[in-house]
């Protein structure tokens, strides 16, 4: 019997090797020798503190920054470990209920502001981590970052003009701003403004 199994074992131990062992590590330096930021996780530092991923959304609701969409996850906003969305179906009423508080947040945060919330602030995305907004998402908080801020809303309008990305290889995607790295150069604006 061990005959028989022999070369069953010899070939289970040569795969476990080959594609459990070899492979994998060929593969993760082959991905930081050519593409060593983003193997590594797209991390953003600070003064040489990791602050996040720009691949990450991160929770904002200080009325200084800029809002990402609505995470889903669970137990806490952007928790990259429960990845996915509310599950919940239009005719749910816990979905309306959801989206009510968050229209109302938005409203209470920039009274002023009376252009239709654009949906992706209101509604979590598929994974719950989405990094972006659309660009007429985010101007649409510009007016109430300007306020607060005691910045001209033309200043805002082009910080976010500068962080928009357009559509990868001019085709794929939609234009989008990262919600992170937009926050943090509105920080360092504020600091080159102290600075003069």
């Amino acid at each position: 019997m061990f005959k028989e199994l022999k070369p069953a074992l010899s070939m289970l131990i040569l795969m476990t090797i080959l594609t459990g062992i070899l492979y994998p590590a060929l593969v993760t330096g082959l991905a930081h020798l050519l593409f060593p930021e983003e193997s590594a996780g797209s991390l953003l530092r600070v003064n040489g503190q990791v602050v996040g991923s720009t691949l990450i959304g991160q929770p904002f609701s200080d009325p200084r920054y800029f809002w990402g969409r609505p995470s889903a996850t669970a137990p806490m906003p952007y928790n990259a470990a429960a990845s996915g969305g509310s599950n919940l179906g239009p005719m749910n009423p816990a979905l309306k209920e959801a989206v009510e508080a968050r229209i109302s947040t938005l409203k209470a945060s920039d009274p002023a502001q009376k252009q239709p919330i654009p949906v992706e602030l209101v509604t979590a995305s598929g994974s719950g981590l989405d990094p972006h907004l659309s660009p007429a998402a985010v101007l649409w908080q510009a007016p109430r970052v300007a306020r607060v801020r005691g910045l001209s809303e033309q200043a805002v309008r082009e910080l976010i003009e500068r962080h928009t990305s357009g559509r990868t290889f001019g085709l794929l995607g939609e234009p989008r701003v990262n919600i992170l790295t937009l926050n943090l150069a509105l920080d360092q604006h504020r600091l080159q403004l102290s600075r003069l």
